[in-house]
């Protein structure tokens, strides 16, 4: 669970991991008492400095242990009990990677100009890839090994299209499942704002014109 500054978010989203779940928080910056919040819920809590999505997760990858990963944001935008839809699948060998298709619980769960981006991403990525899939979710999971065998340098907003992009080139066997999304707690560092969504964006076009290359 990439982590800055959630200590509003943190106490209802590990109290609902799921039985034999073990949650790994990496604190990329926080100012708040996220770190102590995670640490006190029986959390493992991981201090990544350099800041950007992508750093956060891939402190997370590595200091797992597990044989299979999940990722989830630490926003309580997505509820910990949904996270046997992601990793039941690649558990049972159907799946090489299973990404959550987030299904807003309200109107106001997922804002319109992040919406329409990640529209007109996964276009683009159903075009480039051959693969059927609708959202570029933050709820995923996959083995370990596997992940780290992708030799992953995304440090910032681009690493889960990286993720995907390298394991479509391998042909993993990719799955969408839905998982429901809900108002998340506090601003979004991403896609909340339109600043953060336009450097997504800079940070996925750029992967996509490496891929085509």
């Amino acid at each position: 669970m990439p982590c800055l500054n959630e200590a509003g978010a943190l106490p209802w989203l590990l109290a609902r991991l799921p039985e034999g779940y073990r949650a790994i928080v990496v604190d990329n910056g926080s100012t708040d008492d996220s770190a102590r919040i995670a640490e006190a819920a029986g959390a493992l809590v991981v201090t990544e400095a350099r800041r950007g999505f992508g750093a956060a997760a891939h402190a997370g990858l590595l200091r797992a242990t597990a044989p299979i990963v999940a990722f989830c944001d630490a926003d309580a935008s997505m509820d910990p009990r949904d996270l046997p839809l992601v990793v039941d699948p690649v558990r049972a060998g159907e799946a090489d990677l299973v990404l959550g298709r987030r299904r807003p619980t309200t109107a106001g769960s997922w804002p319109v100009h992040a919406r329409i981006a990640n529209s007109t991403l996964s276009w683009r990525l159903r075009r480039t890839t051959g693969v059927n899939i609708y959202d570029l979710g933050p709820m995923r999971a996959a083995r370990r090994d596997a992940l780290l065998s992708l030799d992953l340098q995304d440090r910032r907003s681009g690493y889960p299209l990286e993720v995907f992009l390298k394991a479509a080139a391998r042909g993993w066997r990719i799955r969408e499942v839905d998982t429901p999304y809900a108002p998340r707690v506090g601003r979004s560092k991403v896609t909340g704002t339109v600043r953060g969504t336009l450097t997504a964006i800079t940070d996925m076009s750029r992967l996509l014109k490496e891929a085509r290359r």
